[in-house]
């Protein structure tokens, strides 16, 4: 679940505490160049408030024409397409002949959409299941490794808590990557023991643990939607986190310094930690594509970038330019 879905949570408790009416619209299938992934989903009001995307904006227009006009009246949920012609596809933003079925629920429970809400922010994994036929909607739990599964009559869509990102280290590199990831709605956290930067640690939303790097990943529980970035290019701090954070679940694991300075931590890694040569082939170092960055908010956003692909199946392997020193890239992602 990104920022959108929490953002379209919280605005349809308000509204249904308001007494508004409102509906739900899912993109459940794309064909071609459409704007939204499968999943996305937008909350639109009886009096054409809207939250939440499932195109560029012009699908939102038809939909917000079609609620004044009465057409998502009703209680069960249904199939909306667009696209299907050349010319509707012109219209609605869908060039190359895109096409999205979207599923719209004209009556949601607000009960349910509310335990959702709960569920989610307990750090739940939760499964919502929109039967067509039936009009029945229900929650089960969810898996990480399920994806959106729609087939004509029954879409089930996977909804979860926050991706994480620990930071470790607080210096000016980290400010930039707290503020932009919490921009990409991950929940930030910075570890840091050394007390001399705590004091000018001042990020909101990022809270500081002043405890031993390893201690906090450990605490941590890292899972596959966290990820690690150790930034103090202290080799006593970073690999520390590194050690606990390699042998995790967590999806990206990364460390700051030159090609030669990874290749040195690798041997370290190996030699002196219980670590096997494929859990530190996990590691991403230098961390972040290989954008010509040098300024602290350039690393910043190749980190971000780097751990974006990885997030969608396109990289492997980390890579960049650091310093002076590159590396190759291997991507996964087809036409990166």
């Amino acid at each position: 679940m990104d920022g959108s879905d929490t953002q379209v949570l919280a605005a349809v408790q308000r509204w249904a505490l308001d007494g508004y009416r409102f509906a739900l619209v899912t993109v459940a299938r794309t064909w071609g160049s459409a704007p939204r992934l499968p999943g996305a989903w937008m909350a639109l009001r009886e009096d054409g408030l809207v939250q939440g995307s499932v195109s560029g904006g012009c699908v939102e227009d038809d939909l917000i024409r079609r609620m004044n006009a009465g057409e998502l009246a009703g209680e069960r949920p249904f199939r909306l397409d667009y696209g299907v012609t050349r010319e509707e596809a012109q219209r609605f933003g869908l060039p190359c002949g895109g096409r999205m079925e979207l599923v719209v629920e004209p009556a949601p429970e607000p009960a349910l959409l509310a335990e959702l809400q709960h569920r989610i922010a307990s750090g739940q994994l939760v499964q919502r299941i929109v039967d067509l036929v039936s009009g029945m909607v229900r929650l089960t739990a969810g898996s990480s490794a399920a994806a959106l599964r729609w087939d004509g009559n029954t879409l089930v869509s996977q909804h979860g808590p926050r991706w994480r990102l620990l930071i470790i280290g607080a210096g000016e590199i980290s400010r930039y990557l707290a503020q932009m990831a919490q921009s990409l709605d991950y929940a930030v956290t910075v570890c840091d023991p050394r007390k001399q930067y705590s004091r000018e640690w001042d990020v909101a939303g990022a809270p500081w643990l002043a405890g031993f790097p390893d201690d906090v990943v450990l605490a941590m529980e890292p899972d596959a939607r966290t990820a690690i970035v150790a930034l103090t290019h202290d080799p006593k701090l970073d690999d520390m986190a590194l050690l606990e954070a390699l042998k995790s679940p967590a999806f990206y694991v990364g460390a700051l310094g030159s090609a030669a300075n990874n290749a040195k931590r690798r041997e370290r890694l190996l030699q002196y930690f219980d670590l096997t040569a494929e859990q530190v082939e996990r590691l991403h170092g230098p961390v972040g594509l290989p954008i010509g960055s040098r300024t602290p908010p350039e690393i910043a956003v190749s980190i971000l970038a780097e751990m974006t692909a990885v997030k969608r199946g396109c990289g492997s392997a980390g890579t960049g330019i650091w310093y002076g020193q590159s590396r190759s890239k291997v991507s996964a992602c087809a036409g990166a």
